[in-house]
């Protein structure tokens, strides 16, 4: 998602985002610095961070900017909440789905189009309940229309383009992470809801990586196009619970899930390949039964990081730019039981005919909270949502 707050082609609304804060509302960046005192947070590297609290959500969940400096929030237990530039609430988002939030799930991601400033178009995703029984639930994600007040905004033309498919029991494993690639598909993280199996099921869209055209309809140059429907939406299989998927700078999709009991992943997305979950992980169950490793089966894609002890990964971005400017093209993930935000960097490694840089953790930035969401600001600095009830939001920028 190079740029997260497009997830896609961001550079074209962080031009207008920067136009903005030039306008006669002052500059967001010094607005947001009027804020509390900032707390100082030492990483692994040795590089200080200002953390600027800047407001407080019930179980925040997702992160993005709009092209006027603003930006949107949302919260696990159904609110959506539109901020000012200075990272305050203004008011809700009205004619928001109506979620029953349980377990991990409820309301989800939130991205704005490439080219929201002249459409409106949103991208929304939550978890609803099977009409007919309760005990079932899925992800869905719409595409909608968002108008934007002084002290609020209201979805309209709300239209549901993609479901999990099958509703099952449980209250896990959604992922339901979206973004637009740089040539306008959709991509959606769809988890295999803790039942192990549905990751290698093509009869069904769950453990996978989905790409459907921007209306929901399936293009036909997917790789598995012409094997039913559910197997005609997918990119890629074999995941557990992918919570992050992102574009960088490359236009390559990089995508983070939950291991079992270790063995979180940072992959590279590549098409059609299947990534083994749950033959092969790097971690074993909570059981203690052990998984074999994706070297004992290399037909398997390997990911390019893996975490054991588990970090628990939550949100995903690359950053792309010049306050951190050392950190241009690195990773950053938010870190729910490692109560951290993760840098990973990259390096290209010759002779791999154009395929993965090499990637390692760079450094880890904690002060004792769940980290849900970073977000790259449109002043350069990095947004982070904490995680559960009364978690803040910070923006991170150099410490003086």
């Amino acid at each position: 998602m190079s740029l997260h707050f497009t997830r896609a082609l961001g550079a074209i609304a962080s031009t207008l985002v920067l136009c903005h804060c030039a306008s006669a509302q002052g500059s967001a960046t010094s607005a947001l610095t009027q804020n509390a005192a900032p707390e100082i947070i030492t990483g692994t590297d040795g590089m200080k961070l200002a953390a600027t609290p800047l407001e407080t959500f019930s179980s925040a969940w997702a992160m993005t900017f709009v092209p006027d400096g603003r930006a949107i929030v949302t919260e696990k237990v159904g609110d959506i909440w539109l901020l000012s530039p200075e990272g305050k609430k203004l008011g809700k988002v009205s004619n928001a789905p109506s979620v029953d939030a349980r377990g991990q799930g409820g309301m989800g991601d939130f991205i704005v189009h490439p080219d929201f400033a002249s459409n409106g178009t949103v991208f929304l995703s939550y978890v609803e309940r099977d009409a007919d029984d309760d005990s079932l639930s899925g992800a869905v994600v719409e595409r909608a229309t968002l108008t934007l007040t002084d002290t609020g905004a209201t979805l309209s033309n709300r239209e549901v383009i993609w479901q999990q498919s099958p509703k099952v029991e449980g209250n896990g494993h959604y992922g339901h992470r979206l973004a637009v690639s740089p040539d306008g598909h959709l991509f959606i993280s769809s988890g295999e809801r803790q039942k192990f199996n549905p990751a290698q099921n093509m009869a069904m869209n769950l453990g996978k990586i989905i790409r459907v055209n921007q209306d929901g309809s399936v293009p036909e140059d997917n790789p598995f196009y012409g094997n039913g429907d559910e197997a005609d939406q997918v990119w890629t299989l074999g995941h557990r619970n992918p919570l992050g998927i992102a574009f960088d700078s490359e236009g390559r999709l990089w995508e983070q899930e939950m291991g079992p009991k270790g063995g979180d992943e940072l992959n590279l997305i590549v098409r059609s390949k299947n990534y083994g979950y749950p033959f092969v992980s790097e971690g074993e169950h909570y059981n203690g039964t052990k998984i074999p490793s994706h070297a004992s089966m290399p037909v398997f894609e390997a990911p390019a990081v893996a975490w054991v002890p588990a970090i628990s990964p939550a949100g995903l971005m690359f950053y792309d730019g010049d306050t951190f400017a050392d950190w241009k093209g690195d990773a950053f993930i938010g870190g729910l039981s490692s109560k951290a935000l993760v840098r990973v960097s990259f390096e290209p490694t010759s002779g791999n005919g154009g395929g993965a840089p090499e990637a390692s953790e760079a450094a880890r930035y904690e002060w004792g909270k769940r980290i849900r969401e970073p977000e790259q600001g449109p002043d350069g600095a990095i947004y982070v949502l904490e995680d559960g009830e009364g978690g803040r939001l910070l923006r991170l920028s150099p410490a003086e």
